[in-house]
């Protein structure tokens, strides 16, 4: 039974360091305000944006984006956040007082 056991320990060893990490980020989208965005680097700020267009398509129960909107909203929500007074806003919040 022990030589089974030294066979069995190094190969479940080996098999659990080539399993991927996990990563542990959780990020709660709906607390992300405008100044946070902007603060973001270009990739992430994409990434929040693709991911809140898709949110509110779901919300509508839309299945297709309407890239003509996804600019016009864009520029008009971008435009909201850069404003002083609406920088602690949050995002989600911008989104529902402006995009259409």
């Amino acid at each position: 039974m022990r030589p089974r056991i030294m066979l069995l320990a190094p190969m479940l060893l080996a098999t659990s360091l080539a399993l991927p990490a996990k990563a542990q980020t959780i990020i709660d989208m709906s607390l992300i305000t405008c100044q946070q965005y902007f603060d973001a680097p270009p990739d992430q700020q994409r990434l929040i944006a693709w991911w809140m267009r898709g949110y509110y398509s779901a919300a509508k129960n839309f299945s297709t984006i309407d890239f003509r909107y996804v600019d016009y909203n864009t520029k008009v929500v971008t435009a909201y956040c850069k404003k002083k007074q609406n920088r602690n806003e949050t995002l989600m919040s911008a989104i529902q007082k402006n995009a259409r």
